[in-house]
This record gives C-alpha cells, sequence and structure tokens, in this order.
C-alpha cells in the first residue's frame, strides 16, 4: 500500500517502460467502465471523479515559458470571488511530470503566491509526480513519486481520490493520457499575453486529431474565456 508522500517505485509491478520525460507511451492496460453520463464508475456502481486536463494558456497557444517559467501568469484575469476555492475543491488528486516539479523547486524563491502552489495555495491533495528516479525525490514528503505507465498512474490516483477528480497539470502526461483515451475533461482559461517561445499545450507532429464538444462555459471567468470540453463521440 502507497501512502501520500512516501515514495514507492515499483507500486504496479515491473518497472515501467514509458519515458516521462521524454514521452515515450507505454503499453495499453484496461480502463475503468463509464455510465451512460460518461462518468468513470468503480465496482458495485460507485461513482468516481473525472479525470481532466486543466490549464491556463496564452493566446498563442503555450502553458509555460521557456524553461517552465509562469511568472507571465500575473497578466490573468480575474475571476470571481472563490472561484479559485471551488476549483481547487473538485480535485483529490493531481498528477504533475518530473520537469515542471524540478523547475518549480528551481524558481520557488522566484514565484509569487500564485505560482508557488496548485491552486495558489488553495488546494489540499496528493501530488503525483511521475518520474523514472522516484528515489530522488524520497526526502520530499509533499509528493507521492511514482514510477509506472500513465494508466497505471490514473488508476491508482482514482483509488486515492475515489468521487473527487484528477487533475493533471503537464502537457506531456496529459498527451500520454490523450494517446489511451483517458481523459474526461478539458478546463481550459486563457491569458491576454503573447509567449512567442515555451511549452505548446499540444505539440505532437504526426499525431491524430482530437475532436472535442463544448460541455460548459464557467459563468465566474468570462474575462479568461473559462471553458470546458469533452472529446467528441465519434
Amino acid at each position: 500500500m502507497i501512502r501520500p508522500g512516501r515514495v514507492k517505485t515499483d507500486e504496479f509491478g515491473s518497472p515501467a517502460s514509458s519515458e516521462w520525460e521524454e514521452g515515450h507511451p507505454s503499453e495499453p492496460a484496461a480502463r475503468a467502465s463509464t455510465t451512460l453520463a460518461g462518468r468513470p464508475m468503480r465496482g458495485a456502481g460507485v461513482e468516481m471523479g473525472k479525470v481532466a486536463w486543466g490549464f491556463t494558456c496564452s493566446i498563442d497557444g503555450f502553458i509555460a515559458g521557456p524553461g517552465h517559467d509562469m511568472s507571465w501568469l500575473s497578466a490573468t484575469e480575474p475571476s470571481a470571488p472563490d472561484t479559485t476555492e471551488h476549483l481547487a475543491a473538485e480535485v483529490g488528486v493531481i498528477i504533475s511530470g518530473r520537469a515542471g516539479y524540478d523547475a518549480a523547486i528551481a524558481q520557488r524563491d522566484e514565484r509569487d503566491e500564485l505560482t508557488s502552489a496548485a491552486y495558489g495555495g488553495a488546494w489540499s491533495g496528493t501530488e503525483i509526480i511521475l518520474t523514472h528516479r522516484p528515489e530522488e525525490l524520497a526526502d520530499d514528503p509533499s509528493v507521492l513519486a511514482l514510477n509506472c505507465d500513465i494508466e497505471q498512474a490514473v488508476r491508482h490516483a482514482q483509488e486515492i481520490a475515489g468521487d473527487r477528480d484528477i487533475q493533471i497539470i503537464s502537457a506531456d502526461i496529459a498527451r500520454q493520457a490523450l494517446e489511451h483515451d483517458l481523459i474526461d475533461e478539458l478546463q481550459v482559461f486563457v491569458a491576454p499575453v503573447f509567449l512567442g517561445d515555451g511549452i505548446r499545450i499540444f505539440d505532437v507532429p504526426g499525431g491524430r486529431r482530437i475532436d472535442w464538444e463544448l460541455a460548459e462555459i464557467y459563468d465566474h471567468s468570462p474575462r479568461s474565456f473559462g471553458r470546458a470540453y469533452r472529446p467528441k463521440k465519434r
């Protein structure tokens, strides 16, 4: 059994074949079944939370600047009061990547309250860091470092989150999740800024097309064009 904050290299069996920092896909495994409404279900009909990929992007399609710089988020438009707290309360587990984790550690003296912690510090839960070197994070009790493929990571996150949502905050990990049809919802906010360079939302040369349909317009974030989308069924 893994407890939040403890490092476990091989919780799910043999070492993972995917490269989290380089994006090599792993072998597929079974997903949870879904209801007619599209909500994942576990045994005995117990509803599970969504697997969401949420981000704020620049107008020109970047979710981070060069070197994972996040200082540009200061340009975001204000939302209604308590919006951040409401969104944070829905999330039980965050899945992020090693590159983003390392950047946050390196920039911790430069980041402000908004960018130094998830949801500006309004969130509490389990943060899973996917890495091939989890032993290097053994001294950080704030994260759960795992070496496993994306499907195993999502299944384990669902066990922890229960009926709360799972939020992916890494473009590379989200891409891998999309390859296995693991994402139930895309949550998008737009900041009025051009970055020109950095980490793009979705950069997959030769990749397949993925269509989305509008699920919700966030009334609390009209100035940042807050939207939620679900994968469009073909």
